[in-house]
């Protein structure tokens, strides 16, 4: 369902036609279990809308009014959204689960692609400068100095950007004074990219979380999202916060004032230090 469409016009006779047809074709697959694993007011309710009846959710969501649409409430076990998540499957299943070993799409034709062009090219670390909001963006031209401090060590860098982040991308080509390169790529060639990536180096993004899955080691920088429970996970890592940054969810635009207290020493640091403990 569009709900980000429906967002913008809210008050339209269209907006509640579609709206209509949404729940009803949501209604007709008479659903026996809902759940939602996102802890949303947004993703609560449609669970609910769902008509299934029985819709599983945590006891303490993300969004603490969600609970109230929930018929089982679950206590999530762990600190990561990973174990957590786990653990609401395992109420749903009535069994207890493993965590196994994710295995993403293998395109056979653009990994040898890449595999044959990244041999060309030789190692790199891989940066990635964008994120949802502002407020989890670290700014260009650290990473940019990083990058640039990594070629002087013999590693270079590729910049992943998406849609619209091509001045973000520029400003860290410009900063690394050539010594990173922009990559643009679908999201199946950027799991053929990242699977070669000596180190990613970025905040909390899909990216981060594609980085970490693959088990690429991660500086990972961040800022108002709480790592402990959004941070890299199942892979080598380093996390970068200040404790003044706050644990929010809000969508700001204006940088987080302990993000920006980051310095690219401290992240070239932490980068090495992976490094040196793939080969030490």
């Amino acid at each position: 369902m569009n709900t980000k469409t429906w967002r913008k016009s809210p008050f339209s006779a269209q907006t509640w036609e579609q709206i209509a047809a949404g729940l009803s074709e949501l209604r007709a697959q008479r659903y026996e279990v809902a759940v939602d694993f996102q802890g949303a007011v947004r993703s609560a309710l449609l669970a609910g809308w769902s008509g299934a009846p029985t819709v599983y959710g945590f006891a303490q969501p993300r969004e603490n009014v969600a609970s109230m649409f929930y018929s089982r409430q679950v206590i999530a076990r762990g600190s990561h959204i990973v174990e957590q998540n786990l653990s609401l499957a395992e109420a749903v299943t009535s069994r207890s689960l493993e965590l196994s070993k994710i295995e993403f799409p293998r395109d056979d034709a653009i990994e040898k692609q890449y595999e044959v062009r990244l041999q060309e090219s030789g190692d790199f670390a891989l940066v990635n400068p964008g994120a949802g909001w502002g407020a989890k963006r670290w700014p260009a031209g650290r990473y940019g100095e990083v990058a640039r401090r990594l070629a002087e060590d013999g590693l270079k860098s590729l910049i992943n950007f998406g849609p619209g982040e091509e001045p973000l991308m520029k400003a860290v080509e410009s900063a690394s004074a050539g010594a990173a390169k922009g990559f643009a790529c679908s999201l199946t060639e950027l799991i053929a990219l990242t699977r070669h990536a000596r180190i990613f180096i970025g905040g909390d993004t899909g990216p981060m979380h594609l980085a970490s899955a693959l088990g690429v080691p991660v500086v990972a920088i961040f800022g108002p999202t709480n790592p402990a429970r959004n941070g890299p996970f199942g892979t080598r890592s380093i996390v970068l916060r200040r404790l003044i940054s706050p644990t929010t969810h809000s969508r700001r635009a204006q940088p987080d004032p302990g993000m920006m207290e980051i310095s690219a020493d401290e992240v070239l640091a932490a980068a090495r230090k992976l490094l040196g403990s793939v080969h030490g």
